[in-house]
C-alpha cells in the first residue's frame, strides 16, 4: 500500500475526544460520509454551517498540516472503499471487520516510534508491560512472545502488582501499558509512578489524549471500534495483538541469528 491511499479516518477517531464540540461536528460528517461531493472549505463551511476557519483548526489537530492537506488525503481514501457498514453476523462480514482493523492499522503505524519502542526493549534492564481485562490478556501475550527471545519482561494484570513494580523501577527500565481507553486507572498509576521513578514509559491506547504526554515517552495508536457498527463482534485485543506482531517483527531484525537460537532453545526446553 502507498502512503497516499492511508486512511485519514483513523487520525480523526484518534483525534476526537480532544476536539470542540463544533469540530466534532465536522469529524461526525467525514466520519459518516461515503461519497464525493465539493469538499472545498467554502462549500464545507456552508454545508455545515461553520466558518472556514473551524475547518483549518480542525485538520491540524487531526494531525494534518492544514484543510487542503487533509481533504486531498481524504478524497483519495474515499476510493479505498472502506466500508463501516453494519456488521452482519456471518463468517465473510467479520473478516471484512478484521480487515477494515488492519487497514486501519496499517494508517496509524509510524515506522520511526517502532524503530524507537524496538530500541527501548533492546536497551531495557527490565520490562513490565501492564493491562486490564482484554488488555491484560494481551499484555501476558507481548511476555511470553518476547522472553522467549531474550527480553527480561513480565505481564501485571493485577492492579496491587501494578503499582508495587511501579515503585521499583529505575532509569534503565521499561514500562509499557495497554489501554485502549487510556483512561484504566491502574495503568495510567502504573505509568505515571514509573515515570516519576525514571523509567522509560510507553502507552499504547486508542485515546488521542494530551495528558497522556506528561508521563509518557512514546504514546503508540492502535485502532478504535467506536465508530464501526456492531464493533462488539471483534475481539478488543486484535489491535493490540497486531501491534504486538509488529514490534515483535521489527526487534527480532536486530541481532536475529542470536534471538532466533534463543528461541529455538527455550521451545527444545518446553518440549522435552
Amino acid at each position: 500500500m502507498d502512503n497516499q491511499y492511508k486512511s485519514v479516518l483513523p487520525k480523526i477517531e484518534s483525534a476526537y475526544e480532544k476536539l470542540t464540540q463544533l469540530e466534532k461536528s465536522v469529524a461526525d460528517f467525514f466520519l459518516s460520509n461515503r461519497q464525493i461531493v465539493d469538499f472545498s472549505a467554502k462549500s464545507m463551511s456552508v454545508r455545515l454551517a461553520i466558518s472556514e476557519a473551524t475547518l483549518s483548526r480542525f485538520a491540524k489537530k487531526c494531525g494534518f498540516r492544514g484543510y487542503r492537506e487533509f481533504i486531498y488525503l481524504y478524497e483519495s481514501s474515499l476510493n479505498q472503499s472502506e466500508l463501516y457498514e453494519t456488521v452482519a453476523q456471518s463468517s465473510k462480514s467479520v473478516l471484512r471487520a478484521y480487515e477494515i482493523l488492519l487497514n486501519k492499522s496499517y494508517s496509524l503505524i509510524d515506522e520511526d516510534q517502532m524503530s524507537r519502542v524496538t530500541e527501548m526493549l533492546s536497551l531495557a534492564r527490565r520490562t513490565y508491560v501492564a493491562g486490564k481485562g482484554s488488555s491484560g490478556y494481551a499484555a501476558m501475550e507481548m511476555a511470553h512472545r518476547f522472553i522467549r527471545v531474550g527480553v527480561d519482561i513480565n505481564a501485571l494484570t493485577d492492579s496491587e502488582m501494578m503499582m508495587i513494580q511501579a515503585v521499583m523501577r529505575q532509569e534503565d527500565d521499561l514500562a509499557i501499558g495497554f489501554s485502549l481507553s487510556g483512561a484504566s486507572r491502574e495503568v495510567v498509576g502504573f505509568l505515571q509512578e514509573s515515570k516519576r521513578k525514571g523509567a522509560t514509559t510507553v502507552l499504547v491506547t486508542a485515546s488521542a489524549d494530551e495528558q497522556h504526554k506528561a508521563y509518557c515517552d512514546e504514546i503508540i495508536f492502535v485502532p478504535s471500534l467506536k465508530h464501526m457498527d456492531r464493533g462488539n463482534l471483534i475481539s478488543p485485543q486484535f489491535p493490540l495483538l497486531v501491534l504486538i506482531d509488529m514490534l515483535y517483527t521489527s526487534f527480532m531484525e536486530l541481532d536475529r541469528a542470536r534471538k532466533l537460537k534463543l528461541h529455538e532453545q527455550t521451545r527444545k526446553a518446553i518440549d522435552k
